[in-house]
């Protein structure tokens, strides 16, 4: 394989590219019901779970079936801490999830990865970027990858390679929008890992009585000074409103888009999302291989 500066040098260079995924047959272990339309699946996968990391994500189908053919991206929710099992949650909406949804143990999914970045501190590999707080904030099915990068940031776990960058934390708070009470899942999971778990809801059956963002705001107000991330994931126009809340705060955040995927290998270009460079010009990026996190500061939304 080229070196990696000239990979770098390369203008197609993504540096997640999938030659490092694994593609395996992998037996479901559980798939149980967490919320309305909400499953949470756990496949036998030592090759992935053993690498994957907060923020990366899989594609799954089927095993046996054509249709759908393509495979569908699901963000890490957990590993088992023996590193054998994978545990991503999907809501029901669409054929694929439908179809995944009756799915029994033992029966067999096609699963390849880990895809795309994570979350991370510094660039420097090994680097813990130590955090006072780290702010979650995520809308409907977009709080999927937040379990794993919480317990990573609070020390009680760590995924992947321990030399690579990681951010870790005093305090997490984890501001959590649904439409309604059905949609919540995973409570139990949160609180137990230590978040300080707020949930907004958009009819007031659960929580806050209105958006996502006034948690944020009110959060933001507990601490000060440069010692703070967010990290977010939902739909994009809450994307967007959390950025730009972040942006008038003075505070980093990062987004991971869930933009639909094709292919999650980079040839399709069906992901892309524009992103601004260092000359002031945006180009497009790939989400799958490029993302699925990004610099909130540097989208064109």
């Amino acid at each position: 394989m080229p070196d990696c500066q000239r990979l770098d040098a390369t203008p197609l260079h993504a540096n997640h590219y999938a030659d490092g995924a694994a593609f395996v047959s992998a037996p479901i272990i559980e798939n149980v019901q967490l919320a309305r339309d909400t499953y949470r699946l756990r496949f036998e996968a030592p090759a992935i779970a053993d690498v994957i990391t907060p923020g990366q994500f899989v594609m799954v189908r089927v095993a046996g079936i054509d249709d759908p053919l393509l495979g569908r991206a699901f963000a890490l929710y957990d590993t088992s801490d023996d590193r054998t099992t994978v545990d991503v949650v999907y809501l029901v909406h669409g054929k694929l999830t439908a179809l995944l949804a009756t799915r029994q143990p033992g029966d067999l999914v096609e699963v390849w990865g880990p895809l795309g970045n994570g979350f991370t501190g510094s660039r420097l590999a090994g680097d813990i970027e130590a955090l006072d707080h780290l702010i979650l904030v995520a809308g409907g099915i977009g709080y999927t990858p937040f379990l794993a990068a919480g317990r990573e940031a609070l020390a009680q776990k760590t995924y992947g390679a321990p030399s690579r960058s990681r951010l870790s934390a005093s305090r997490v708070t984890f501001c959590y929008g649904v439409r309604t009470a059905a949609y919540v899942a995973g409570e139990q999971d949160f609180r137990a890992a230590g978040f300080d778990l707020r949930i907004a809801s958009n009819d007031g059956s659960i929580g806050h009585n209105g958006l996502v963002t006034d948690l944020l705001q009110q959060a933001l107000s507990e601490t000060t000074g440069p010692s703070r991330r967010v990290l977010c994931c939902g739909p994009e126009p809450m994307m967007h409103a959390v950025a730009e809340v972040c942006l008038a705060s003075g505070v980093r955040c990062d987004v991971s888009l869930e933009t639909p995927m094709a292919c999650g290998l980079g040839v399709c270009f069906s992901c892309v999302a524009k992103v601004r460079q260092p000359d002031g010009e945006w180009d497009y990026k790939r989400t799958c291989v490029e993302g699925p996190v990004f610099d909130a500061s540097l989208i064109e939304w």
